[in-house]
């Protein structure tokens, strides 16, 4: 036998549990110890990535999901950091009466991506006097990524975060979304506030910050429009969500 084939009969038979490649690789009772390493080593690393779901649906049920999800989703990357990323959607479909689980978890993923995602610095608000408001552009971190949500998974989430007792879960508004990205090195999370969502979508396809306000004044008034915006950006100047503008 090749070494190719023995590697890929040892796969299949971590992966499946498959009696061909038992057979092939001798099939010992030693051999089970791999396989019990292999799922203990999943099972451990999404608990490590969503720690606070961990917390809400209590191990027996999160290491059920678990292992469910490793039945059906079996490693492709070099890299287990990567293993977790259809897990949010995977415990969403396993609880679809209760949405908060899939957002919790939605929140773990999102913050650890947010915390390895690329670095930049944030704008200093100096850096406004210079800026040509007919044509300049907001330009956000890369690290900011825009949540929707329908729960109360955030208040949740910060609630087992600091180790106090969770409120229950609780539909949000429609239109909820919360806003994450990193401060210096720590990830951080809040709610958008109306119309922010929609500015932060047109800044990122490049629209500038004048026409931004044309389209805010469509539906709130110029006068309206000019405060909500001008509030708005001066709020993402002091919380570090700005990296340029020009």
């Amino acid at each position: 036998m090749s070494l190719l084939a023995l590697q890929r009969d040892f796969r299949d038979w971590l992966v499946t549990g498959d009696d061909r490649a038992a057979a092939a690789l001798g099939g010992g009772p030693g051999t089970a110890v791999y396989q019990n390493n292999y799922r203990t080593a999943l099972v451990s690393s999404l608990a490590e990535t969503f720690q606070r779901l961990v917390l809400w649906l209590g191990d027996e049920a999160f290491e059920t999901a678990a292992a469910r999800y490793i039945d059906a989703r079996p490693p492709s990357s070099w890299t287990l950091d990567a293993y977790g990323e259809h897990f949010t959607d995977f415990v969403a479909a396993m609880w679809p009466d209760d949405p908060e689980v899939g957002e919790i978890a939605l929140i773990d993923w999102t913050v650890g991506e947010v915390f390895v995602g690329p670095d930049a610095e944030a704008l200093q608000p100096e850096a406004l006097a210079v800026a040509d408001w007919e044509t300049a552009r907001i330009h956000a971190v890369p690290s900011l990524q825009v949540l929707p949500i329908r729960t109360n998974a955030d208040a949740i989430w910060q609630a087992l975060a600091t180790e106090e007792t969770p409120p229950g879960a609780e539909l949000a508004e429609p239109g909820t979304a919360l806003l994450v990205w990193r401060q210096g090195l720590e990830p951080v999370f809040r709610r958008a506030e109306a119309h922010e969502c929609d500015m932060l979508a047109w800044s990122a396809t490049g629209e500038g910050f004048a026409a931004i306000c044309a389209r805010l004044a469509d539906t709130l008034g110029e006068e309206a429009a000019v405060t909500t915006a001008g509030t708005l950006l001066g709020r993402w100047l002091a919380e570090g969500v700005v990296a340029a503008v020009g």
